[in-house]
């Protein structure tokens, strides 16, 4: 049903989700929705350890953030279970067998998405924001690992590619609104 969806934007840092977010919350099609943006400088102000450092604490707290999101009817959020689950895989404090035991768990709700778009980060320079890691090397780590969760889970995606306005596009004529 087109007026009940849960579209989740995936990537890495500094892609644009957030930004898609806002603009697709003033869109008329999408009055009633949740639309949620990233809480990490607020998670960090209360201790919460993130990117490279982060913690499985503090990936579990990301992660509920993610379902409780997903408890909603009408959403579009700039982040979703596949994004916690790679920066869990790609953090320092993290071992394999947790990252393994904690990627098993989320997987189960990644098909509660009804849309999930990847937006790569190529062509896209990394802005700083003050909270996320601006080291190219550890966006591309992240972005492989989303790419791998993407074949590993196998959710249906689509990728999206351009400017704003370009991927709004893209957006309403996947979902054909």
């Amino acid at each position: 049903m087109l007026d009940k969806m849960k579209i989740g934007l995936c990537g890495t840092m500094s892609v644009g989700k957030t930004t898609l977010v806002k603009a697709l919350s003033e869109m008329e099609q999408f009055k009633g929705y949740t639309c949620t943006t990233e809480r990490s400088k607020y998670l960090n102000s209360l201790g919460i350890p993130l990117n490279h450092e982060t913690t499985i604490e503090g990936q579990t707290i990301f992660l509920a953030e993610r379902v409780t999101e997903l408890m909603q009817d009408r959403l579009i959020t700039d982040r979703t279970v596949l994004d916690v689950m790679a920066f869990t895989n790609c953090a320092r404090k993290v071992s394999y067998m947790d990252g393994d035991a904690f990627a098993d768990y989320a997987s189960r709700f990644v098909k509660q998405y009804d849309y999930i778009f990847y937006i790569s980060p190529d062509g896209m320079d990394i802005e700083d924001n003050g909270i996320r890691d601006t080291d190219a090397g550890y966006r591309k780590e992240i972005d492989e690992e989303i790419q791998k969760l993407l074949l590993k889970y196998r959710p249906v995606y689509f990728e999206l590619k351009g400017t704003t306005e370009e991927r709004i596009k893209q957006i309403m004529k996947t979902i054909q609104f």
